[in-house]
């Protein structure tokens, strides 16, 4: 199995006790009127993980399919920097969230790292999807892909909903 499936699954962890510590137990952002903006930008970045777990979890991208890897990283890099900004701008982060997004803003710096190594591999060949199977990593990315997705729906819908409660 390479080594970018392990770092992609612990970067889900990261994100999952982001997601649920900070955001949700200890900021409770969807109930807060300042969180539109920041909200929003979790639903892209949820949506950028559940296309990237999805897409790695069962196949090698190879020739001119690369680019929808190498895009969805690069989304992925400037979403996180535009969410330091927002995050900074409208709340004081916990020591927990500072932490933890130190740990995921180096673990992504890996999984890039990894992930761009496999792809120089895959550029060489023609444009087409290999199958792969990695056993019960698949799986677990697979079902990474789900949440990430249904969390994305879910950040989406409050960020609107914050909206709406700005506006009034």
């Amino acid at each position: 199995m390479p080594p970018f499936v392990y770092v992609l699954m612990l970067h889900g962890v990261l994100g999952f006790i982001d997601i649920i510590v900070d955001h949700e137990l200890l900021e409770k952002l969807p109930a807060r009127g300042d969180s539109s903006h920041e909200e929003g930008l979790h639903a892209v970045r949820e949506t950028i993980f559940a296309c990237l777990f999805a897409s790695l979890a069962w196949f090698e991208w190879h020739g001119v399919l690369v680019w929808w890897i190498a895009g969805l990283l690069l989304c992925e890099v400037c979403v996180s920097s535009w969410d330091v900004i927002v995050e900074g701008d409208t709340r004081v982060l916990p020591v927990s969230e500072r932490v933890l997004h130190l740990l995921m803003f180096v673990n992504l710096g890996i999984t890039i790292t990894l992930v761009a190594h496999a792809l120089l591999w895959w550029h060489g060949g023609p444009a087409q999807l290999v199958r792969v199977d990695y056993g019960w990593a698949s799986w677990v990315l697979t079902a990474m892909s789900v949440l990430s997705a249904i969390w994305a729906v879910r950040d989406g819908v409050a960020a609107m909903r914050r909206r709406d409660v700005a506006a009034v």
